[in-house]
């Protein structure tokens, strides 16, 4: 949820081009998620202050609990948070896990985070990239609509094929 929840707020930023990024290095005992995107970013100090759960831009709630949560997720498995972002620049989230830790949150259901941010969100650009151990399963919703020509992503027949498309690839890695 902390990538659906994350890759939302880069949405509501603007974002017109989301990039996924997750490797698992079982050797180095770590796993890194990356979320990048092209939205309007953030200046130092709003930066500073996204990790505070008492702090939103939301005008419809009093706190925003997505980074802090993801932040503490990291931190319960030895690993950090970091945000990158410059107003006009866009934002780079990445997390970092102990992969083996036993309080390591488990990735959860990412065919369907994929599919919902996908068909949720067609105008944007996405790309997936997936990592474990010098294997590699990729997304790039340009190519998908260069395929599809005039059928839009969330077009009911495409639907199940990108369920299927992405539950291969992550089936391949062992996910």
């Amino acid at each position: 949820m902390h990538i659906l929840d994350i890759s939302e707020n880069s949405l509501a930023a603007g974002a017109l081009r989301v990039e996924i990024r997750i490797e698992e290095d079982l050797q180095a005992d770590r796993m890194t998620i990356e979320i990048v995107d092209d939205g309007c970013g953030m200046d130092e100090e709003m930066v500073k202050r996204a990790l505070d759960p008492f702090f939103t831009t939301k005008t419809v709630r009093s706190v925003g609990l997505g980074l802090p949560l993801f932040a503490q997720a990291c931190r319960m498995s030895n690993g950090q948070l970091s945000i990158q972002s410059r107003p006009g620049g866009g934002t780079t989230v990445k997390a970092t896990f102990q992969h083996s830790h036993i309080d390591r949150k488990p990735l959860g259901n990412i065919c369907d985070t994929l599919v919902t941010l996908i068909v949720g969100h067609p105008e944007v650009d996405l790309t997936y990239e997936h990592r474990k151990d010098g294997a590699r399963f990729s997304l790039d919703t340009r190519e998908i609509k260069s395929a599809l020509g005039d059928v839009p992503l969330n077009a009911a027949p495409v639907f199940p094929v990108l369920r299927s498309l992405i539950r291969y690839g992550l089936e391949e890695l062992g996910i």
